[in-house]
């Protein structure tokens, strides 16, 4: 071979080697980006799950914090720990608490780790006629609550029966840390002419005797508050003696036959919010939401026992929740009862 053949040779071995050189360092620039966007995004991944994580944990503790209804009303020392329950009718109930902040603090220590997988809890109990203590108690079922609220209706069945209810929280174990209990109420017969709470039997038999004492048929009308409280909770008016039992024609009252009309109509307003675009639905009608996503419906309550299904579906239509209405309505139409004037 030829000086000049042999240095063309050399010469091409060279160039191929650089060209190989050249196309491998091309090959590996995007390896050397690839690896930086992937850290990026895995950093971006991880700062938001963070973020879903502490916004779940921040629900769940306003979720069981009884608490946190009190600290809302700004009810600074007037807070005191009670659980007290009002009959509202013959099937149901309703339940009122409030809890100061150190005392949700020693429930959390004293259930320690089991603190994180409890839930507040309405416990109700059957009481016994024959008495109140613990050995006359029977759970009936347990209701799930959550903070934010300081009330709760209760639906009851089988009346008249006497019920009490404790509030706490029920870890996942089974174990039950009770806040406080609450008094005995007993549910009144159904159609009842008067379902009072059991708490005002006593006061509804001398209210007479009580709202006299306290000026309430005094000149000057000092009493007004007491007046308004009596008749509110007594469903009846207050006033002088012979208004109150027999009328304000009582003081004329002649021994002429007059003719007497009196019936009664009921009617019941179902009211709620949601979001302003939803659509609400009540017993399947249609119903019209205000801007701020109030709503509110008047039903005619006939004298029977009927179920409402209240819908509210999503403006995107993806979530539905339905809330179900359990009402009653039972009419008892007393007997008659006729006065001698001369009595």
């Amino acid at each position: 071979m030829r000086k000049d053949q042999l240095i063309k040779a050399l010469v091409r071995l060279a160039n191929s080697k650089a060209e190989k050189r050249s196309n491998s360092n091309q090959t590996k620039k995007p390896a050397v980006a690839k690896p930086a966007a992937k850290t990026v995004a895995k950093k971006t991944r991880t700062a938001y799950m963070a973020r879903r994580i502490r916004r779940t944990r921040e629900e769940l503790t306003r979720a069981k914090d009884l608490a946190l209804a009190c600290q809302n009303a700004h009810c600074n020392g007037s807070v005191k720990d009670r659980l007290v329950v009002l009959v509202r009718d013959p099937y149901w109930l309703q339940a009122y608490w409030e809890f100061t902040r150190a005392t949700i603090d020693r429930a959390k220590a004293s259930l320690g780790q089991l603190w994180h997988g409890s839930k507040p809890i309405l416990r109700v109990a059957e009481v016994s006629r024959n008495g109140t203590t613990s050995s006359a108690h029977r759970v009936l079922r347990d209701i799930e609550i959550h903070g934010g609220v300081n009330n709760w209706y209760i639906d009851v069945a089988d009346p008249p029966n006497s019920y009490r209810l404790e509030i706490g929280y029920l870890a996942a174990t089974g174990k039950f840390f009770c806040l406080t209990r609450s008094n005995v109420v007993t549910t009144p017969r159904p159609g009842a002419t008067d379902s009072l709470d059991g708490n005002w039997a006593a006061v509804a038999d001398d209210c007479e005797r009580i709202y006299a004492m306290s000026g309430g048929y005094g000149q000057q009308g000092a009493a007004s508050d007491l007046k308004d409280l009596f008749e509110e909770r007594l469903r009846r008016p207050m006033g002088s003696p012979m208004v109150t039992r027999f009328g304000l024609g009582a003081g004329g009252l002649s021994g002429r036959r007059r003719d007497f009309s009196f019936e009664v109509e009921a009617e019941l307003i179902v009211s709620g919010t949601t979001e302003s675009d939803a659509y609400v639905t009540v017993k399947g009608e249609p119903v019209r939401l205000r801007p701020d996503g109030t709503f509110s419906v008047r039903l005619n309550l006939p004298d029977c026992r009927q179920v409402l299904p209240v819908v509210a579906s999503s403006g995107d239509g993806v979530e539905q929740r339905t809330i179900v209405l359990a009402v009653e309505r039972n009419t008892k139409v007393m007997e008659t009862v006729i006065r001698d004037p001369s009595e």
